[in-house]
């Protein structure tokens, strides 16, 4: 795998989808360009929040936002019950994971797709136990699929036409604009790149808030018309209170669509938060599922590091994102392959140092080579910690060189940059960068 700095440019205002957008965009005429300077910002310290699908309606419902009707079940004798209480001519019956693609997916229980359709409510309980307690898998959770653990019974509802709407921030604006497309229920990159002129944008005044005749105008820019423009402005009012109740960083609706009963409801959406305003979000925050993730990854949120992982033999441990992005590129520019990306950021302590060994020494993947070539030990009063916790008993073992900060030379399994070192021993040579 080669590795990039630029993998590692990590988006908090919006998801790939809106950047999707901002990249086909860039060739567009000025009149429809959207984030037109975007620029990604430095990956953050803290792990994203995920919400289940159920839930981002549930915070939509609190604010007044139209969505269908549904419910939320852990077995499946709750299901049908849900099925039958909501008596709908027609119900959605959907896995819960933090995965797209849920539709096509397959279980391991031998059901195909994590979404299903039916009018008749007694077949819900039968789906739903072959969906709770088994994995799905499809192509965005690992080969082994994710478990399922709760599924969303909900109503459904013919759509006439579909669209798409977004609240997010933008950083050539410096605050939220909203987006809106009448072509929705699609790929947006598709849009961006095909047909941009159908990219509408609004720059949303922070202390005014969004204006009747803004959201007006981009109902109209979506298609709605008669009464449903009006319907349509009063829906995208209420998606920007909670777009600023939540904190958030980002309101996806895609689509935004109508129904032939005349009603503008938003059926399926994409909340991103400011992890930043946590500690004002704390019942939003509460819901957040860490079962999917990466044990590695969440335990090393709890010590805010930084760390993703890869699919090389040597570990990477550095202090400074584009120090470890760096670090990254040149081992692959020199023939090894990183096992991680772990950057312990400003003002680390020693705590986190000492946790971050931990979490590297775990990593089976990274292994000790049979010819070490770096000389002498670390003078690193932090690595030093490291020693003295495990009385110098690791594996991959640790080889350091430098006076200021220390490298480990890469065949050791681990290796370490420090800002201060300009010269790195990558693959038993030395490397100035």
């Amino acid at each position: 795998m080669v590795l990039h700095s630029d993998l590692f440019c990590v988006n908090m205002a919006a998801s790939m989808a809106s950047q999707a957008v901002a990249r086909g965009l860039r060739g567009a005429s000025a009149k429809h360009l959207f984030l037109e300077n975007f620029k990604c910002p430095r990956v953050s310290s803290r792990r994203w929040l995920n919400l289940q699908e159920y839930q981002s309606k549930m915070l939509m419902q609190e604010s007044g936002v139209t969505v269908q009707r549904f419910y939320v079940a852990d077995n499946a004798p709750d299901a049908l019950q849900a099925a039958r209480k909501l008596n709908a001519k027609e119900i959605v019956l959907k896995a819960q994971i933090l995965a797209g693609g849920r539709g096509k997916g397959t279980f391991d229980s031998g059901l195909k797709g994590g979404v299903h359709l039916t009018k008749d409510p007694s077949v819900v309980g039968e789906l739903a136990n072959k969906m709770l307690g088994y994995s799905l898998t499809t192509k965005q959770t690992p080969k082994d699929g994710v478990k399922v653990k709760t599924v969303m019974v909900a109503e459904a509802l013919d759509i006439n036409r579909e669209t798409y709407f977004a609240i997010l921030m933008d950083r050539a604006c410096n605050g939220p604009v909203m987006v809106g497309s009448p072509q929705g229920g699609m790929d947006i990159e598709e849009v961006a790149e095909k047909t941009p002129e159908l990219i509408f944008k609004e720059v949303i005044d922070i202390f005014e808030g969004v204006q009747d005749d803004q959201a007006l105008r981009m109902a109209a820019n979506l298609g709605f018309k008669g009464p449903l423009e009006r319907q349509a402005a009063d829906q995208i009012k209420r998606l920007y209170d909670l777009f600023l109740k939540v904190d958030a960083t980002q309101v996806e609706v895609n689509p935004f669509g109508e129904t032939p009963e005349g009603q503008v409801v938003c059926f399926d959406a994409k909340i991103n938060f400011d992890d930043n305003a946590e500690f004002r979000q704390k019942s939003v925050f509460a819901m957040d599922d860490m079962s999917e993730s990466d044990p590695t990854e969440t335990e090393a949120a709890k010590w805010d590091l930084k760390y993703i992982g890869l699919d090389g033999n040597i570990a990477c441990f550095v202090n400074g994102a584009g120090l470890a992005m760096a670090t990254c590129d040149i081992i692959d520019l020199h023939g090894g392959k990183p096992a991680n990306f772990l950057d312990l950021g400003g003002g680390v302590k020693e705590r986190q140092v000492y946790e971050a060994f931990k979490l590297l020494t775990a990593d089976p993947k990274p292994s000790p080579s049979p010819n070490p070539r770096a000389k002498g030990g670390a003078t690193c009063p932090l690595l030093q910690l490291f020693r003295d916790e495990t009385d110098g008993d690791t594996d991959p073992p640790l080889w350091g060189r430098s006076e200021t900060g220390l490298t480990l030379n890469l065949g050791t399994g681990i290796c370490i940059s420090y800002r201060e070192l300009e010269t790195r021993q990558i693959c038993g040579r030395n490397v100035n960068y």
